[in-house]
């Protein structure tokens, strides 16, 4: 539908996507809606070096529309560790967002990156081409439940509260006058979904709300931009695994043996198919309250054994 280079994409009049290829861990897209004397971002980068960049690319939309507003999708790094860079803007997120961002802050990646031994080495394999050393931290100034209308230069864009999904207050920013959706995270194209929070039951509902909303043109928060063909193969894919793990847990399966013996057949081409560790895991806990999942160092070992053992 669009070429999937890095930089600023115009995909309607006013709607814009940054892309970043390959849309594997960290390399988010973002977006941006202008409006008549200002504009929204939906999203910043990883770290302030690739949100420097992009926000540069957008000049020449923003010397005459300034940004006022940023959206975080969510709380994951790689969509909001670049705020700082947009100064003066009110910065909104679902208040779940908010408080989900204490718990990861850019300090402990960069220490996860520099720590001696397998864990630095682990952690520098999936997230090695980021510095995220002098990023303060910027959170949210305003927060909603469930949805919010703002307006933006004239502009009605509608903010609406999935989650819990991928993260714990997942939101999809709706520009109903260009019939463009940024999903976040809630749509990764040609990559592998990882579902963080679930239950899967909520993101397949995004998906669904997602297709209802009649869009042209969806930007997903990693890989290429698509339309609701890509909303279904993501949904597909949740409820697929879905299926088939509540079938293993039924059995009595261990979660890890679960995620390893599910066939991922035309899924397993999808990047970072190892995540259906985490994936699996988050199906046996939200179905049973009694059920612990292993600690975030585990899930990446896990995840990496995986896509080494079947790469």
């Amino acid at each position: 539908m669009f070429n999937y280079q890095l930089g600023v994409h115009e995909v309607t009049d006013g709607c814009l996507a940054y892309l970043q290829p390959d849309g594997g861990w960290g390399y988010s897209n973002a977006g941006l809606v202008v409006g008549d004397g200002q504009s929204l971002l939906v999203d910043t980068l990883f770290d302030l070096n690739l949100t420097d960049a992009m926000l540069n690319s957008m000049k020449p939309f923003t010397s005459s529309a300034p940004i006022s507003t940023v959206v975080n999708t969510h709380a994951n790094g790689d969509h909001c560790y670049g705020n700082e860079r947009v100064v003066n803007a009110e910065i909104i997120a679902s208040r779940s967002a908010a408080e989900e961002m204490k718990e990861v802050p850019p300090q402990m990646l960069a220490a996860l990156n520099a720590a001696p031994g397998e864990v630095g080495d682990l952690f520098r394999s999936f997230f090695g081409d980021f510095d995220f050393s002098g990023i303060t931290l910027t959170p949210p100034t305003r927060t909603f439940d469930g949805r919010l209308d703002i307006e933006v230069g004239g502009r009605v864009v509608e903010l609406m509260e999935v989650g819990p999904a991928h993260t714990s207050g997942d939101v999809i920013v709706h520009v109903p006058d260009a019939k463009v959706v940024y999903t976040g995270d809630i749509l990764f194209i040609d990559g592998t979904p990882i579902v963080w929070a679930g239950p899967l039951e909520n993101w397949i509902a995004a998906c669904d709300l997602i297709t209802s909303l009649g869009a042209d043109v969806v930007v997903p928060g990693h890989g290429p931009i698509t339309d609701n063909s890509g909303v279904a193969e993501v949904r597909d894919y949740l409820s697929y695994v879905l299926r088939e793990a509540s079938v293993r847990q039924d059995s009595g399966m261990d979660a890890f043996d679960a995620a390893r013996d599910i066939a991922l057949d035309a899924f397993g081409t999808w990047g970072e198919f190892g995540r259906i560790c985490v994936n699996v895991d988050t199906v046996y806990r939200s179905r049973d309250p009694q059920h612990r999942s292993p600690d975030v160092v585990e899930q990446f070992r896990r995840m990496a054994a995986v896509e080494q053992a079947n790469g």
